[in-house]
């Protein structure tokens, strides 16, 4: 089996004075070329759990590795290679969506020769190039989310953690988003997706990992979940797990 593009090795973050870890003891494989669906009720730990993977924060111990076309890279080395797509918006609303694209494009790195060619290549897919000089403040909700997407993508990172990425848009824009994501990752783009959408999970994620009070437990392919459990879909799956009582 080919090496894991991300290795999680007992991970454990505690906050501050807490007695409680908000996530305790994780470990978990991903790798190159999955779609993998992070998921659990709130206050499970998955956004902690990303944080980390993203170098936003730093584990209480514990360690992550990567590996990138099987070469070992420490966590300054990964961050070239990493997209991030937040829930909430990450851009200049008072630029245009090409200005948003260049400034961010610039900041990875990126040539300029490419970074144009790129910008107007995601512009063009996402159905923003009518748009492309109109600053972002104007734009509806979709549109704005596939601008979130776009610059998470514009440096074409091996790996690209989105949270969240088609919540609050129609379906026009989530069906141009997903499309783009099944695109990306047929071509071996690792896509690491947290949602409260699990019927959508359901259909995008090749493997999941289930996530409650800061552990992992469960981490399958999709349908094997299903068949271990006797549930018919992703959302049964959930409250077998991790019950009915409401989270904060």
């Amino acid at each position: 089996m080919e090496n894991p593009i991300i290795e999680i090795n007992n991970v454990t973050k505690y906050y501050g004075k807490a007695t409680k870890p908000s996530l305790d003891d994780v470990n978990l494989s991903i790798f190159p070329g999955e779609k993998f669906g992070i998921f659990g009720p709130n206050g499970a730990g998955k956004t902690t759990l990303i944080s980390i993977l993203c170098n936003i924060l730093q584990p209480t111990k514990g360690a992550v590795n990567y590996s990138i076309d099987s070469n070992s890279l420490s966590v300054d080395e990964i961050l070239p290679h990493v997209g991030f797509v937040p829930q909430d918006f990450a851009f200049y609303a008072e630029l245009t969506a090409k200005q948003n694209l260049e400034f961010f494009g610039g900041a990875y790195g990126v040539e300029p020769k490419i970074l144009k060619e790129r910008t107007d290549n995601l512009l063009e897919i996402l159905g923003l190039s009518h748009v492309a000089n109109k600053r972002v403040k104007t734009f509806s909700g979709g549109m704005k989310r596939r601008v979130n997407l776009a610059i998470g993508l514009i440096h074409e990172p091996k790996i690209v953690f989105l949270d969240e990425p088609t919540v609050g848009v129609d379906v026009q824009s989530k069906m141009s988003i997903i499309s783009l994501l099944e695109e990306l990752n047929a071509k071996g783009t690792t896509l690491i997706y947290t949602s409260h959408h699990l019927r959508e999970a359901e259909d995008f994620c090749s493997r999941v990992a289930l996530m409650d009070h800061g552990k992992i437990i469960a981490v399958d392919e999709v349908s094997n979940l299903l068949t271990e459990h006797s549930v018919a879909n992703m959302e049964e799956l959930m409250i077998n797990l991790t019950g009915k009582q409401l989270r904060d």
